[in-house]
C-alpha cells in the first residue's frame, strides 16, 4: 500500500531503549542520547463515536472503554461533557463514567469545552480534563459558540479548577493545521495561542489536525516552534488525506510526548464538513513497534477490540491492520 511505503521511507532517528518502558508510554533514545517518551491516548469512545450515525447506549460505550482498558493502553478518553442536543452521541456521559470499571495504571479522561462541562466532569471519577477549543474564530463559534479569546479565558479557569481538585488538565488546539471555514491557518497564530495556553499551567498541549489536512513539514514547524514553552506537547491526528501516520512519525522525531488515536480509525467532528476518522490505534502501534519503539500495548488484544467495535457498528471501518493482518 502507498501509505505503508511512505511511512517506511520516513527516517526515524530512534533506537529502542528496553529498560525505559513505562506502562503504555513508548520509550526510545535519539541520535544524541536524548530519551523520548510517547504516550498513546485512545480517543475512540469519545472522538470515535461522536460522529457515528448510530447512537450507542451508555452500557455499550462503557464496555468499549473497559475492553480498551485491558489492552495495555494507559490513557483512554471515555466521554465528552458537552450539550447532548448538539452532540447526541455523547449523551449519558455521567452514566458511562459511572459504569466504567477502574483499572490500575489506566487513566480515564474526558473532554470539556467550557466551565459548565468541567463542573459535570468534576462529579465523576475521571482523573484528567482535556479542554479543547478551535484556533480560528469561525470554527470556534460553530463548534463552541464563543470567541477564541473567551475560550482561552475558560481554559485558564478549567486548568486552575482541575489542579485544585487534584486532576491533570490538558489543552487541545483544534484546527491547528487547517480550518474547514477559513482555510489555511497561519502557524504564527497557532503558536501565539499555544504560548498563552501554556501560560495557564496546563499539563500538556495538544495540536489537533481536526480535518486531516496537515503534512509532516507543518508538524515539525509547530512542535519545534512550541518546544521552548516548557510543557509536554502532543498531536491529535486524523487520516482524512492519508498523511496521519507520516505526521505521527514526524511528531515523534520533533519531540511529541503524546499521540491521540482511535481504535479501528473511527472518529470525526460533527461540526466539520466531511470529517473522517482518526489514525487507527492498532495501525499506529504496528508502525511504532516496527520502528523500534516499545508501546506496552498488546496488539492482539487491541485487534480484538477493533473487531468487536466493527461488529457493533456493523460496517467496515478505516483501520487497515484488522483487514490486512499482522506481519509476520
Amino acid at each position: 500500500m502507498t501509505l505503508r511505503h511512505s511511512c517506511a521511507r520516513v527516517p526515524c532517528r530512534f533506537r529502542l531503549c528496553t529498560n525505559l518502558r513505562d506502562g503504555g508510554r513508548s520509550s526510545a533514545v535519539g541520535d544524541q542520547g536524548r530519551t523520548v517518551t510517547v504516550r498513546i491516548c485512545e480517543v475512540g469512545p469519545r472522538d470515535g463515536l461522536q460522529n457515528e450515525p448510530d447512537h450507542l447506549s451508555p452500557r455499550v460505550r462503557a464496555e468499549f472503554v473497559d475492553r480498551l482498558s485491558a489492552t495495555g493502553l494507559t490513557s483512554v478518553e471515555v466521554v465528552s461533557f458537552v450539550n447532548p442536543a448538539r452532540v447526541p452521541r455523547m449523551s449519558g456521559a455521567e452514566e458511562v463514567c459511572a459504569a466504567v470499571q477502574p483499572v490500575d495504571g489506566v487513566d480515564h479522561v474526558a473532554l470539556v469545552l467550557n466551565e459548565r462541562g468541567y463542573a459535570r466532569l468534576a462529579a465523576t471519577r475521571c482523573v484528567e480534563a482535556r479542554m479543547a477549543f478551535c484556533v480560528t474564530e469561525t470554527f470556534n463559534q460553530r463548534n463552541q459558540g464563543r470567541a477564541v479569546e473567551r475560550s482561552l479565558a475558560e481554559a485558564a479557569a478549567i486548568v486552575a479548577a482541575a489542579h485544585a481538585d487534584g486532576r491533570r488538565a490538558s489543552i487541545t488546539l483544534a484546527a491547528s493545521f487547517g480550518c474547514p471555514f477559513e482555510g489555511v491557518v497561519d502557524p504564527g497564530r497557532v503558536l501565539a495561542i499555544a504560548e498563552r495556553a501554556a501560560a495557564t499551567g496546563a499539563d500538556e498541549l495538544i495540536f489537533a489536525d481536526t480535518i486531516g489536512v496537515g503534512v509532516p513539514r507543518q508538524v515539525t514547524r509547530l512542535l519545534t516552534g512550541a518546544a521552548g514553552l516548557g510543557i509536554p506537547l502532543g498531536l491529535h491526528l486524523h487520516n482524512t488525506r492519508n498523511t496521519g501516520y507520516a505526521n505521527a512519525i514526524a511528531g515523534l522525531e520533533a519531540g511529541a510526548s503524546v499521540l491521540d488515536s482511535s481504535v479501528a480509525g473511527i472518529g470525526g467532528c460533527p461540526f466539520a464538513p466531511d470529517a473522517t476518522g482518526n489514525i487507527a490505534t492498532e495501525d499506529l502501534v504496528y508502525l511504532l513497534e516496527g520502528q523500534g519503539v516499545s508501546t506496552g500495548v498488546d496488539l492482539d488484544a487491541l485487534l480484538s477490540v477493533s473487531a468487536w467495535i466493527t461488529e457493533v457498528l456493523g460496517r467496515q471501518l478505516p483501520g487497515q491492520l484488522l483487514r490486512a493482518g499482522r506481519f509476520p
